[in-house]
């Protein structure tokens, strides 16, 4: 009896039955729709991120110590082994702060799930486009629902969710992909949960943070992998009491609900909580340029004429993004707040062109960013995860008078979800950095009638760039700012 105890994974298996038994006309169409969409947007994300500093890093490294020609390198036309292609494509669908998010459950799902599952499309050909979107959706309902049991605690105590949540959403979506069956599955989901790690600190200005979407994909495929191979897992890696994920990950018991890991399966599909980001910078700042992009529309303002700015939201919103302003680079200027709310006020949007190395020490941003006061609100806090966004702004302009605004979801939201149009738009801007424009409108058609494929390996054809040259020196790379483009102003 003790050892069945020990063992017991009610929640881990639910999981695992979900994923290993999900068909692809159980999902609803508005959930096919949708994840079409986000999956567009996490594969133009990655596109742009080729030609980051960070993404030659780590393609020139891993090319110099990989032999292996497998799988594409997203953006490129390097092949290498599909933990290496799921690590590096990770990190550059994450490489600039464009990806999706699941707000609720603090995750940046596609940037784990996709990496790995196309990477199974490359290692074992012929999964259809329909058993793709199914296997992807397995992986988008899952990551999520782990972040909805660990609440807004798992992040504010500094452990970054992406790396940590992210190992069970590429899990999912690659077992689905390889068609384990519930026990494997099972051992898939305890191999990358043990695998788990990431802390916030990154976020201050170390290029790491951005691997570390990247690496949570890599683990999900190593379990899906190796479990499909025999090797075991933590079959209980959620539920455990000693050294479980929920336990180990949370302070207390009473901080997590493992309730939320198998809630609504079926009826509630946390893909459509997954919003897309119009700014360039952290999810947690997009309410409150939001805010400011409504103001100026009742009123035409700018950086000169501000006396301040006051942001109140929740306690995640304060500890993530409430900060300090100082300059380290580039990852801590699009994850803190009064840089990103003094960028927006100078140049009137927050998206790839308004970040370059040249301008994270600029003397007009800093000056304004002293002007940005970030406070908690213990009544956003209270209303739960959902609201963790929330915010409340003020404007006090030079004139004395003062503007304010309450936004509790951003564009791209679930509750104010873009358009295809708009998506499609945003997909076509960063896919040309790397792609051409013919070969961008193949992957944009394939992706959009995905359904429609008889192998799902096309993907992977189509987002590597033909006929370039493999590992190029990292001394030949340009080393300091990220190539932007020329963007119209969002208003």
């Amino acid at each position: 009896m003790a050892h069945e105890a020990a063992t017991d994974n009610p929640y881990t298996r639910g999981i695992a039955q979900f994923v290993s038994t999900l068909k692809y006309d159980a999902i609803p169409e508005d959930v096919r729709s949708r994840i079409k969409l986000l999956m567009l947007d996490s594969l133009g994300c990655a596109l742009y991120g080729a030609d980051l500093e960070w993404s030659h890093i780590l393609q020139d490294k891993l090319s110099a110590i990989d032999a292996t020609r497998t799988c594409a390198i997203w953006g490129t036309g390097a092949r290498l082994s599909a933990p290496h292609a799921a690590l590096i494509n990770g990190t550059q669908v994450q490489g600039f702060e464009l990806d999706d998010v699941h707000r609720a459950g603090v995750l940046h799902v596609g940037a784990v799930v996709l990496p790995a599952l196309v990477a199974v499309t490359e290692i074992r050909p012929g999964m259809s486009g329909r058993e793709f979107l199914t296997a992807a959706v397995a992986g988008y309902e899952i990551g999520p629902r782990v972040g909805l049991c660990m609440g807004p605690e798992h992040i504010a105590q500094g452990w970054h969710s992406g790396a940590t949540l992210g190992v069970f959403s590429a899990a999912a979506g690659a077992a689905r992909g390889l068609k384990l069956d519930v026990e494997k599955t099972v051992h898939a989901l305890g191999i990358a949960g043990t695998q788990a790690a990431g802390l916030m600190a990154a976020q201050y200005g170390a290029m790491v943070k951005r691997m570390h979407a990247g690496r949570a994909s890599q683990s999900g495929l190593y379990g899906a992998l190796l479990a499909e191979a025999g090797f075991t897992g933590i079959v209980n890696v959620l539920e455990s009491e000693y050294g479980g994920f929920c336990t180990t990950f949370s302070r207390s018991t009473d901080r997590f609900n493992l309730k939320e890991l198998t809630a609504g399966f079926g009826e509630t599909w946390q893909t459509m909580g997954v919003a897309l980001k119009f700014y360039s910078c952290v999810g947690s700042n997009h309410t409150t340029l939001d805010a400011l992009r409504d103001m100026q529309r009742e009123r035409r303002f700018g950086a000169g004429d501000v006396a301040g700015i006051v942001v109140r939201g929740s306690q995640v919103t304060m500890d993530h993004v409430g900060w300090k302003y100082v300059p380290q680079g580039l990852t801590s200027a699009q994850l803190n707040l009064p840089y990103c709310v003094a960028t927006y006020l100078i140049e009137g949007d927050c998206f790839v062109d308004q970040f370059t190395e040249d301008k994270v020490a600029d003397p007009a941003r800093m000056a304004l960013a002293e002007k940005v006061k970030v406070h908690h609100d213990p009544d956003i806090t209270a209303k739960g995860a959902r609201f963790r966004h929330m915010v409340q702004v003020e404007a006090h302009l030079k004139d004395s008078s003062v503007m304010t605004r309450t936004v509790e979801a951003p564009r791209g939201s679930e509750k104010k979800f873009a358009a295809e149009a708009e998506v499609v738009e945003k997909f076509e801007k960063l896919a040309v950095k790397a792609l051409p424009m013919s070969q961008v409108a193949e992957l944009r058609d394939a992706m959009l009638g995905l359904e429609k494929l008889a192998d799902a390996t096309e993907l992977a054809r189509l987002l590597a760039k033909r006929a370039r040259p493999f590992g190029r020196a990292l001394t030949s790379r340009k080393k300091t700012a990220p190539v932007t483009t020329k963007r119209t102003r969002r208003r």
